[in-house]
């Protein structure tokens, strides 16, 4: 409610927003449009119909929805681990989880991550034929919202039925329970499977994203793990303490993961009781490590994180008051402390320069270079596009075409890595069919890299652009590279 209309996000944002609409529209995730595992779309699509909107906060209502989900089972899985319940630790808990639920574009990937622990820990609690069931049923169904969750999940769910089987008579045996657990997870994920066997086009394409991860041979473009002893302390007082817990932060995703598998092994092996939350938060803790590490961010490493923190404040609840209550603020404190500079409405509060605008019909304040961004767009749509027709924002602005009510011409809207002559030739040929009035293109180096600048990712593309188009040298920034179509394109 605070910052619900605080900061626009025309990339990462607008990636999910585009992918929104066009759900809405009746397009189809990865077949029509570069986009996430399709859950999502149609968890937002289905609630953006219901209520009537296909607007930025409307989207972001959809969103809040899930995440209070995975909100409500965290602090239910932390209430669990003690018998008398104490409302301050609760709220101090929801406290160090809901400073980590950013950014808000995936509050999904935050909220399955909460929600397979609650999966594992009731697989834990009561290890029957059902529940071994029930879990890969619901691992299917999450690896609908996002395959690497399903890999992440399957991870530790071997884990727990291998932690089960330890001195463990009760359930069926790790065999049986793999088998169940299996058809369980084929069963969750037959929504992909029927949409692959139905929907022309969508199994190539499926099977096309997968392909591309090997080739690549990477989920994300890594960035250097930022180790507390590289802090750089000629920076103010308060940033240089960040930097140093975002550090630790880091290692204790490891650290802990491995430290809290020890544990919960080493009291099966005693046969003495450990709460089915510790557990499940144990086996995903290193998998989500993972997650942190593949783009050592803060906003990645708060994606990856929540194993930790559900497993820290479930074992602190159980602890002795000076231990359990010194902890938990120092972990509160740290998280708070780690994290507040980026939420939008902080940043808002703090430099008091946000300005409004209007996004589909609501008002949002955003900081004065969104804005900028946000009013060039709509004058080169007035200008070039002022009859309904196409344009191109490439590479990192996706959320132009839904902020403009336009489909983008090309499949790939967020065009970060190097792509084959094939893929490009077949995106010239959507160009040429769209007719497009402008193209802005950024020639920006991602990450600093030169050679991911969009001109040596995509030089076909580009040279089309060159080739098809004719330059504006009024752009108000050298890093925008605007173009006009010519009359007669070819």
């Amino acid at each position: 409610m605070w910052q619900g209309n605080k900061g626009f996000n025309l990339a990462d944002e607008g990636f999910l927003w585009f992918g929104a609409q066009r759900v809405m529209l009746g397009e189809v995730p990865i077949r029509d449009f570069m986009a996430y595992d399709p859950g999502r779309y149609y968890w937002s699509a289905a609630l953006m119909s219901l209520w009537g909107d296909n607007g930025i906060m409307t989207l972001r209502g959809a969103v809040a929805i899930f995440q209070a989900i995975g909100l409500f089972v965290g602090l239910l899985l932390i209430a669990r681990a003690v018998k008398k319940q104490n409302l301050f630790y609760m709220f101090l808990s929801a406290i160090t989880l809901v400073v980590w639920m950013f950014p808000r574009h995936k509050l999904f990937d935050i909220s399955l991550s909460i929600l397979l622990i609650g999966i594992l820990a009731c697989l834990v609690q009561n290890p029957t034929n059902r529940r071994y069931f029930f879990a890969g049923l619901c691992l299917g169904l999450v690896a609908i919202f996002g395959r690497n969750h399903g890999i992440y999940g399957a991870a530790g769910s071997v884990g727990v039925m291998l932690w089960l089987r330890i001195k463990h008579v009760e359930g069926p045996g790790l065999i049986k329970g793999f088998a169940l657990w299996a058809a369980g997870v084929t069963a969750g994920f037959t929504p992909i499977l029927f949409m692959a066997l139905l929907v022309p086009g969508f199994a190539v394409a499926f099977w096309e994203s997968i392909r591309f991860l090997f080739e690549i041979k990477a989920t994300n473009l890594p960035l250097p793990v930022p180790w507390p002893w590289q802090v750089n302390f000629a920076v103010p007082l308060g940033e240089a303490i960040r930097g140093v817990l975002v550090g630790l932060f880091f290692i204790g995703t490891v650290v802990l993961g491995v430290l809290s598998i020890i544990w919960v092994v080493w009291q099966q092996f005693q046969k003495k009781q450990v709460s089915p939350a510790l557990v499940a938060a144990s086996f995903l803790a290193l998998p989500y490590a993972h997650y942190a590490y593949s783009r050592a961010d803060v906003a990645h490493l708060a994606q990856g994180i929540f194993p930790l923190l559900v497993g820290c404040l479930v074992l602190l609840a159980t602890q002795p008051a000076k231990v359990k209550w010194a902890l938990a603020l120092m972990l509160c404190a740290a998280s708070l402390w780690a994290t507040h500079v980026f939420h939008p409405g902080w940043q808002c509060h703090t430099n008091k320069q946000c300005v409004n605008i209007e996004v589909s019909g609501s008002n949002l304040q955003v900081d004065s270079g969104t804005a900028s961004d946000v009013g060039l767009l709509r004058k080169l749509a007035e200008q070039y596009v002022s009859d309904g027709q196409s344009f191109i924002a490439t590479p990192f602005w996706p959320g132009a075409y839904p902020l403009l009510g336009r489909k983008s011409p090309m499949w790939e809207i967020y065009a970060l890595f190097p792509r084959s002559q094939a893929f490009e030739q077949a995106e010239i040929e959507r160009i040429k069919t769209a007719r497009p009035g402008f193209a802005l293109v950024f020639d920006l180096p991602f990450d600093g890299r030169d050679e991911l600048r969009f001109r040596k990712t995509h030089p076909l593309i580009y040279q089309y652009f060159l080739d098809h188009f004719e330059r504006l040298h009024d752009s108000p920034n050298p890093a925008y590279q605007i173009y006009r179509a010519k009359e007669n394109m070819q």
